[in-house]
């Protein structure tokens, strides 16, 4: 069994940054990550990074603003958020048991996280 933890969140002007945090426990998968739902929409994947190959992915709209990272000795994966927009303001989760690939999928991935609240303010 796999635990997740995620930290980081708040509130954020437009412009700001934030460093989302997901510590793991249990079993290591290679595969993480990071999801998003705001309010009315579906869960999206934003972000995903394989642990031992070191590959990432990301959404067209994260694309040069998030960096995902992995401190395996620390068993934590990062998501560095930099010039927020409003329109990034969502629950994230993190997530694992599920292949990180081009379009990280919901359906996909087996074992999620409580969620942190993003909240970005114009």
């Amino acid at each position: 069994e796999v635990q997740l933890a995620e930290s980081g969140g708040g509130l954020v002007q437009a412009g700001g940054s934030l460093r989302l945090s997901c510590a793991t426990s249990g079993f290591n998968f290679d595969d993480y990550g990071w999801f998003r739902q705001a309010p009315g929409k579906e869960r999206e994947g934003v972000s995903c990074i394989n642990r031992s190959d070191g590959v990432r992915y990301y959404a067209d709209s994260v694309k040069g603003r998030f960096t995902i990272s992995s401190d395996n000795a620390k068993n934590t994966v990062y998501l560095q958020m930099n010039n927020l927009k409003p329109e990034d303001t969502a629950v994230y989760y993190c997530a694992t048991d599920g292949p990180c690939g081009p379009i990280p999928t919901e359906s996909d991935f087996g074992s999620w996280g409580q969620g942190t609240q993003v909240t970005v303010s114009s």
